[in-house]
């Protein structure tokens, strides 16, 4: 078999090269040079050919100086940090309460890991119906026992936004989260907790100097999984506020750019999302570093 897989594996390889190459790599390059014409979707302002329509660094210019553009830059941010602390601490909740059963674990996991399944639109039509009507006319309004003014209209004020969403991608993720977690809780021998009881330690202790430091691996790939998809958060976004009331986030902005602009500025737009993917490299390879850095320590 490993000799089969040695004399065939470039061709193997070759129809996932070739996707790759002509889905993501081409059409990457294409944008990025894109970014520096005048570049209107169905044409090119001035030219027939995208050389004749180049514009230099304008395009990034505009976006520096696009208040929307600041204000999703650092609305992004904000929820990217509550989502991101809201989502580990809820999967890795749940992956030690699974651990800890005996029967039907199968079933939990199944049951937890089932609304990562549902599609970005329809999550956020189905939670947006669940804020303004149960949490806000039911469950949490004035009139009810369980009155929580900050649970109502959640998606009508840019603060409160946040948290619903966190919400909602918390409760989409953090089953599948919970997995990654669950794996490395497996993976620690119990000989080391048996050890740390024989020598008096406490439930917090373990967890602080057995649990956290084995568990460095799976915060490395989970932290980083969160961090990428609360900064690329677009059908969520969309569907639960549209961007409106000061909610719009960075995918949405660059998605929205098309459509302020008569005629659209698709140059423009992709000179954003040019800046989105350097941002979102910069600080996914920043938080593998610091991660891995700490799994070298413990």
């Amino acid at each position: 078999m490993e000799k089969y897989y040695k004399k065939w594996f470039k061709i193997l390889c070759l129809p996932a090269v070739i996707l790759f190459v002509g889905v993501i790599l081409l059409p990457f390059i294409m944008g990025v040079v894109y970014s520096f014409t005048a570049w209107r979707g169905s044409y090119f302002k001035g030219s027939e050919h995208w050389y004749g329509a180049l514009v230099g660094l304008s395009n990034y210019a505009k976006v520096f100086r696009s208040q929307k553009f600041i204000s999703a830059l650092i609305y992004t941010v904000e929820f990217t940090v509550v989502a991101a602390v809201i989502k580990n601490v809820v999967s890795l909740g749940l992956a030690l309460m699974v651990r800890r059963v005996e029967k039907g674990k199968g079933l939990f996991r199944t049951i937890f890991f089932f609304p990562n399944l549902l599609g970005g639109l329809a999550m956020g039509f189905v939670w947006s119906f669940i804020f303004q009507n149960v949490f806000s006319l039911m469950l949490f309004s004035e009139d009810s026992f369980l009155s929580v003014p900050f649970l109502c209209n959640m998606l009508q004020d840019s603060r409160k936004a946040i948290f619903a969403m966190a919400i909602m991608a918390t409760w989409q993720t953090a089953g599948y989260l919970m997995l990654i977690y669950l794996n490395g809780l497996n993976n620690i021998p119990e000989d080391l907790y048996e050890a740390a009881s024989i020598d008096g330690a406490t439930a917090m202790q373990k967890f602080r100097h057995i649990t956290v430091p084995m568990l460095m691996p799976a915060f490395t790939i989970v932290f980083f999984m969160t961090l990428s998809s609360s900064f690329k958060m677009l059908d969520e976004n969309l569907a639960l506020t549209n961007g409106d009331f000061g909610t719009r986030m960075l995918s949405l902005q660059i998605l929205l750019t098309t459509r302020e602009n008569t005629p659209p500025n698709y140059g423009m737009a992709q000179a954003q999302a040019v800046v989105f993917f350097i941002l979102i490299a910069v600080v996914s390879i920043a938080q593998v570093m610091i991660t891995k850095r700490k799994e070298i320590e413990a």
